[in-house]
């Protein structure tokens, strides 16, 4: 029956090797069952709920995509778009965090929409890849200042405004697992990140006197009723929330598109043409996973590219991302530990996350101005501002002025004019309030 189901015959593979598979992608990105609440509980959203909703996105994620599409993938919060919920929509714009997750939920909706027109390449195509690569790196450096925030090292000072912070149990601890996840990942140990976060906690209970162990180590799962179901959809329905929307769309999308194709190669489902007939199921999936997120509680879903993980063990079916959701359920019956996990252990990991986003700068040709000022601007904006989607907005925004005053219209596809027209927009609307 399984057999049947996945084709495991035909990819050449077998239960325990897609058992093994699912096992490798779960320890890679487990990290975010700890750092995914820890985030979003900034924006005021109860921390305990959150490990529940976290572990049930990905549940639900991880199963569509591994039933619908048949490929060794796994879904949850995805990293990025948390810190843009909490952060720009919560902290920085002044949204509640209901408002957030009807964001959220409405972006789903324009994936699925967009899914079903088949626009997605057509949007894709339509942005610069210079201003792609800027919008992933600059959400990268936004994450590692939010890290380097948490643990303690950059701390707010009047005369600079931010500065140097002094020694503290927090901060010694958060270097010394952010150098441990750093040895481990050059050696290429599986769950390194995961590591860093345990081990930060341990040294937590040693040396931090506020840190103590939980009454209990497993329980019944926290109730996801605080969250679940409280999104406001009628409330973002209006022009202030426009580019909010969308950003959270552009990134998901390009976050998906790009994991996608990635993972594809990596497991080798590419036909003899090029093709990857699974991509429409995948994004599919994932535009359902992520309007499933705003009525869930949490962040958009998002296909993890710690997929290729599992791949790289073995993962060639759908059959292992079914072992990946078993593993997320199992791991909601350890909430009460999950819970005492401090910020400044799972601020390396953010930093972690962030230097990885930001490898493909490279790509950047900083020697056409028209390009370069763009890219510059999304990228410094982020963590200058504390809003991915000002970034965006002004990167879109100066790369559609700077064309037309140089009269590159040819660099302009017709859906970029509309893209930065509402990014121009935006700004004028921001700076009115």
């Amino acid at each position: 029956m399984l057999n049947k189901l996945f084709k495991l015959q035909e990819r050449s593979t077998g239960i325990r090797q897609e058992f093994m598979g699912g096992l490798v992608t779960f320890l890679t990105m487990a990290y975010i069952i700890f750092v995914n609440p820890n985030i979003l509980a900034d924006a005021g959203m109860p921390k305990e709920a959150l490990i529940t909703v976290t572990c049930v996105a990905a549940i639900i994620g991880t199963l569509i995509v591994g039933l619908w599409a048949n490929v060794p993938f796994a879904m949850a919060p995805g990293m990025g778009l948390n810190a843009m919920f909490a952060y720009t929509l919560v902290l920085s714009q002044g949204a509640s965090w209901q408002q957030a997750l009807g964001v959220v939920f409405m972006s789903g909706i324009f994936f699925i929409l967009i899914s079903i027109l088949g626009l997605r390449h057509k949007i894709i195509d339509a942005i610069p890849q210079s201003l792609r690569i800027a919008i992933g790196a600059g959400i990268g450096l936004f994450i590692a200042f939010i890290g380097f925030k948490q643990m303690g090292l950059i701390v707010p000072n009047e005369a600079t405004i931010v500065g140097v912070g002094s020694f503290s149990p927090a901060l010694v601890i958060g270097i010394v697992a952010l150098l441990l996840i750093v040895l481990l990942e050059i050696y290429k140990v599986k769950g390194s990140i995961l590591i860093g976060i345990i081990a930060a906690t341990v040294l937590g209970f040693i040396f931090d006197a506020n840190l103590t162990m939980p009454a209990e180590v497993v329980s019944t799962p926290p109730s996801m009723a605080p969250v679940l179901g409280k999104l406001e959809i009628w409330s973002v329905l209006k022009i202030a929330f426009i580019v909010p929307i969308f950003s959270f769309l552009f990134v998901n999308l390009f976050d998906s598109i790009g994991t996608a194709i990635a993972c594809s190669m990596e497991a080798g489902l590419v036909d003899k043409d090029g093709k990857m007939p699974h991509i429409k199921k995948v994004l599919e999936a994932d535009a359902v996973a992520t309007t499933l997120s705003g009525v869930l509680g949490t962040s958009s879903t998002v296909t993890y590219v710690e997929s290729a993980a599992g791949i790289a063990n073995g993962a060639r079916t759908g059959l292992s991302s079914i072992f990946t959701a078993v593993f997320f359920l199992l791991a909601m019956f350890f909430a009460p530990l999950i819970g005492v996990v401090p910020s400044y252990a799972t601020a390396p990991a953010l930093i972690m996350v962030g230097i990885y986003m930001s490898k493909h700068l490279i790509k950047i040709n900083f020697s056409e101005l028209y390009i370069a000022v763009p890219a510059f601007l999304t990228l410094i904006l982020m963590p200058l501002t504390y809003s991915i989607s000002t970034g965006i907005a002004y990167g879109f925004a100066s790369y559609l002025l700077l064309c037309i005053f140089t009269r590159k219209f040819d660099k302009i596809h017709p859906i970029m004019w509309f893209i930065g027209a509402l990014s121009i927009l935006e700004i004028i609307v921001s700076q009115v309030k």
